[in-house]
């Protein structure tokens, strides 16, 4: 466990392998108790949090590869990403794939194994648990904002209870399938999902970290 802030936003990754061990629901409730106080506008509170393990689980996840395996490439919600990239952002995009892909052994080459890699997402990685966020789709662009430290807190929360994360744009890539399958409305926008286990700790894929940008290059003081 991590009793310090600061150790615990760094020492935080995403996780892409998890140990085949359950996770308490008083662990996931607790989680959630505190990360609730998290801030929002006018204190909207937007979040709404599907917990997902077990027989529902794999019903959900084996619906989405489904659909994965027979090329009905998903849509999410809302935009996640910008429709060209351009550099930095397209640079650091490449730089993560392989970074991914080079920790697996999986070359460019190798399509079949780049597809299975990726279906792997919406098993949500064989977490015990996957989280799915759902929103009213009347709100805006704000509750988004609110949104990620509402996440945020979540992950912060789980590396104190001696848990690991991955959020994941890709579980949110089948909304209509998740929105059926866990009987939320049509009017609850599916923002992403997050697995939630054990990490694997000897597993290649857990071993690499991604770059951070220096403060410098980011920040501007004016005194």
């Amino acid at each position: 466990m991590s009793s310090n802030v600061y150790q615990a936003i760094t020492q935080r990754h995403s996780v892409r392998a998890f140990l085949n061990k359950p996770v308490a629901q008083e662990q996931i409730r607790r989680i959630l108790e505190a990360a609730r106080f998290a801030p929002s506008g006018v204190n909207t509170q937007p979040w709404q949090v599907a917990v997902v393990s077990g027989a529902t689980k794999q019903r959900l996840q084996n619906a989405m590869l489904k659909k994965f395996a027979a090329g009905e490439r998903g849509k999410m919600d809302y935009a996640y990403y910008p429709n060209e990239w351009k550099i930095p952002y397209k640079q650091r995009r490449v730089e993560t794939g392989k970074q991914l892909y080079g920790a697996l052994q999986i070359d460019r080459k190798n399509k079949a194994g780049q597809k299975a890699q990726w279906a792997a997402n919406y098993r949500g990685f064989d977490a015990p648990v996957t989280l799915y966020f759902f929103m009213d789709d009347c709100l805006q662009t704000g509750s988004f904002f609110d949104y990620g430290m509402f996440v945020e807190n979540i992950m912060l929360l789980a590396q104190e209870e001696g848990l690991a994360t991955c959020p994941q744009g890709a579980l949110g890539e089948y909304p209509d399938l998740v929105r059926r399958e866990l009987g939320y409305d049509r009017n609850k926008l599916l923002i992403c999902g997050m697995a939630l286990g054990y990490e694997d700790k000897e597993h290649p894929v857990n071993q690499y970290r991604t770059e951070r940008e220096k403060v410098d290059d980011f920040t501007r003081f004016f005194d």
